[in-house]
């Protein structure tokens, strides 16, 4: 079953990219120079000895891909030193959200969108590692039972959704640089340099936005943020937690309406976004309030407690929200002509509590 599902996933959301036809071969080639870049780089980092924890387990983790790429392709092979990706392989599904900014940075004439509902073959994981530390001894790593939200042919949750034996439990959303800031020497081997939200925000030329389009490009003040500042007083236990992270009620909600769309009710301006109910032919202010193949599909991953991490315990939902608005089909949604191997028709899935043996 896991080989045609991740052939199913490939050929929703990646098939074409960068493949046999290059349709946009001047792109795929800077793509193709950076992500080998980008590999080298990793492989002279482990030689170095610097840091060598923690080199040694971004080796395990290639590793485990390049297992992963070689067992689909009945291929057998235990590298002794370099490890060899094939960087339009397996590679690109784990790049997610980074092929977006790589687009922009690489100056991509046409850069495609990432429409979220053809992702939605999910697979919660649980992965038991017996990983060493890199001594040579038997010291295992802490954490080396993980569970996460992921993707067929993926080995890291997209959501930043992890519980890990160790007792850890981490979900996060992060801002990207986005385009207007990539200069020529961020685009290394080396990632740009983190830096906090303020800084993002205020390098980013967002302020721009927000002088231009108002709020909705604050981090603070746009309407999910004031959603949840408001109804956070509503949660008390398990499942008022999940009726608000899966909560879209964008046609009665004051805080979904949108300044400068006609009809003013957004459905983008919810926790879990269903871009896919606005009208095609409404006016918006900015592409990212029209109707769009995009919004929440899941739960951030998952939810958890304090009281469900030592299990690696979570609940978990699959599928645009639909408490409060039409259940997505995608037989009569404006996506119905995008490849969507593999899904059912109809999804209205309830939460589910995923429990381990």
């Amino acid at each position: 079953r896991a080989p045609q599902l991740m052939y199913m996933h490939w050929m929703n959301t990646m098939v074409g990219y960068c493949g046999p036809f290059k349709y946009e071969s001047e792109y795929c080639e800077k793509l193709r120079s950076y992500l080998e870049a980008n590999l080298g780089w990793m492989e002279e980092q482990m030689g170095k000895g610097e840091d060598p924890e923690y080199w040694h387990q971004v080796r395990l983790a290639l590793l485990q891909l390049k297992g992963l790429e070689d067992s689909y392709n009945g291929h057998l092979d235990f590298p002794r030193g370099r490890v060899t990706l094939s960087p339009f392989g397996f590679l690109l599904l784990q790049l997610g959200g980074d092929l977006e900014d790589l687009e922009s940075a690489l100056n991509r004439s046409s850069p495609r969108g990432w429409p979220s509902y053809q992702s939605m073959l999910r697979v919660i994981k649980k992965y038991t590692l017996p990983f060493r530390t890199s001594d040579g001894g038997n010291s295992q790593i802490p954490g080396s039972i993980q569970v996460f939200s992921s993707y067929p042919g993926t080995i890291f949750s997209g959501d930043d959704f992890y519980i890990l034996s160790s007792g850890l439990g981490h979900s996060q959303c992060w801002p990207c640089p986005p385009p207007s800031i990539w200069g020529a020497d961020s685009l290394g081997p080396t990632p740009p340099n983190h830096r906090y939200f303020e800084e993002i925000f205020n390098a980013s030329g967002t302020p721009e936005l927000v002088e231009k389009y108002g709020d909705w490009f604050t981090y603070d003040k746009n309407p999910r943020a004031q959603i949840f500042r408001r109804n956070q007083t509503l949660v008390h236990d398990l499942d008022s937690m999940v009726r608000l992270m899966r909560s879209n009620n964008y046609l009665q909600d004051p805080l979904s309406r949108c300044r400068g769309c006609d009809p003013p009710q957004n459905a983008e301006n919810a926790i879990s976004a269903r871009s896919d109910l606005n009208p095609p032919n409404g006016t918006y202010p900015f592409p990212a309030l029209r109707q769009r193949c995009h919004g929440g599909t899941d739960m951030k991953g998952g939810v958890t407690s304090s009281g469900m991490v030592p299990s690696l315990a979570l609940v978990a939902a699959s599928g645009p929200a639909w408490d409060d608005v039409p259940p997505f089909r995608w037989s009569t949604s404006p996506c119905s002509a995008l490849l969507h191997m593999g899904h059912p028709d109809l999804w209205t899935f309830p939460p589910i509590k995923v429990h381990w043996d």
